[in-house]
């Protein structure tokens, strides 16, 4: 489909919207291109997807939040596993599973038009009710932050039973066709109003929009049609994510009664603290301490890195505070082509226990004209220094 659109675009709302604003201005947009006002328009159907996309991010307050800081980008780790939102890959059985509430609000057509769940004469039904979503605390170290990593970790949640493959019959002969509904998951209401005969489409109170019901249940799930058990998943995670950030693997969560839908897995980000770096964005901060000698006649020191170690030089004369930066050695940007960078404070380590000896040789230092501070005009001061450290 090409670059994707503003969610917040396609619904006609700005990023300050409530949501309750966001529930009305995606009804409207899906009213518009509702396929029943619009058949056998494929470029209706693909708006009536996309607001449908939109609408599942924009509703949820964790995946919003992530939306509104990393865009379109903030969902692409769960591409591999179905998707950081179910959005993109929704067939109309699956808009009209979750969003089909929305059309019946406030409306004499929205049970004409698709309301509870169930598009007129589409054939399709609500099937049981969806999984909860799950959240679990995933840990990375600088270098799998750094480079992006796959890790593999296992679930307790619920999962489809084997037995009736999530149905919650015992055998094929135990589900039988629901007698007021007749199958379609939709009893209908024909009543006068002042504007003529209006028909109404409800859910079907007796099955509950399934279609069917249940004679004898699956002895292995007593019906649920799910049991509780582990399972292993496979999460991408991509470079640069940070601390406290969310990723969400739709369909990875638990599944859902008889047949429902499952729900989501929501993955939030802990970083593991390293020994020696700090990080600050998409820099890397690291503190090196050298000696008085050092600092007076210079050095070559090794310094850590997120991948590696890396050699700098230390000129000689060099003053405590000095900051020397290593080009792109910081963390990638999760949402751009943005890289940062690793910034190396020296400080001059100053001795806290002396010998006689030394104490004589610093005492002669004392009185030479060349230890007495002469800071340079063009030597940068404390806030300087801190104001080009995080530019």
């Amino acid at each position: 489909m090409g670059t994707k659109r503003d969610f917040y675009e396609i619904l006609g709302v700005s990023k300050s919207a409530s949501a309750d604003e966001i529930k009305k201005a995606y009804r409207k947009v899906a009213m518009q291109f509702h396929p029943d006002r619009n058949p056998g328009d494929k470029s209706a159907e693909e708006k009536f997807k996309e607001a449908a996309e939109a609408y599942e991010v924009l509703s949820d307050p964790d995946k919003r939040a992530q939306y509104d800081r990393f865009g379109h980008q903030a969902f692409s780790p769960g591409r591999g596993g179905g998707g950081g939102y179910s959005g993109g890959g929704m067939n109309m059985d699956d808009i009209f599973s979750q969003f089909g509430d929305i059309f019946g609000d406030e409306s004499p057509f929205g049970s004409f038009f698709g309301g509870g769940g169930n598009r007129r004469g589409s054939g399709t039904r609500t099937r049981g009710v969806r999984g909860s979503n799950i959240r679990v605390k995933l840990k990375l170290n600088f270098e799998e932050i750094a480079k992006g990593t796959t890790k593999t970790i296992k679930v307790k949640k619920y999962v489809v039973c084997k037995t009736c493959s999530g149905n919650g019959a015992k055998d094929k002969t135990s589900v039988q066709t629901c007698g007021t509904c007749g199958g379609s998951g939709q009893v209908r209401r024909v009543q006068n109003t002042f504007l003529g005969q209006m028909q109404t489409v409800t859910t079907c109170p007796t099955c509950n929009g399934e279609g069917s019901t249940v004679l004898h249940k699956c002895t292995a799930c007593k019906g649920e049609g799910r049991v509780y058990d582990d399972e292993t998943v496979t999460i991408e995670i991509p470079a640069g994510v940070q601390e406290g950030m969310q990723l969400s693997m739709s369909g990875k969560g638990n599944a859902g009664e008889r047949g429902g839908a499952s729900g989501d897995l929501i993955v939030l980000i802990e970083e593991e603290a390293h020994p020696q770096l700090h990080r600050d964005g998409l820099n890397v901060a690291y503190d090196l301490h050298i000696s008085i000698p050092d600092a007076v006649f210079g050095m070559h020191a090794e310094v850590p890195t997120i991948d590696g170690r890396a050699k700098i030089k230390i000129p000689a004369g060099t003053q405590s505070g000095k900051i020397f930066r290593l080009k792109g050695k910081g963390f990638p940007s999760v949402n751009s082509y943005e890289k940062g960078d690793q910034l190396i404070q020296v400080n001059v380590w100053t001795p806290q226990h002396i010998s006689a000896e030394e104490k004589q040789m610093l005492e002669k230092l004392h009185q030479s004209p060349n230890f007495t501070p002469k800071p340079e005009k063009n030597d940068k001061s404390f806030f300087e220094k801190v104001r080009e450290m995080f530019s």
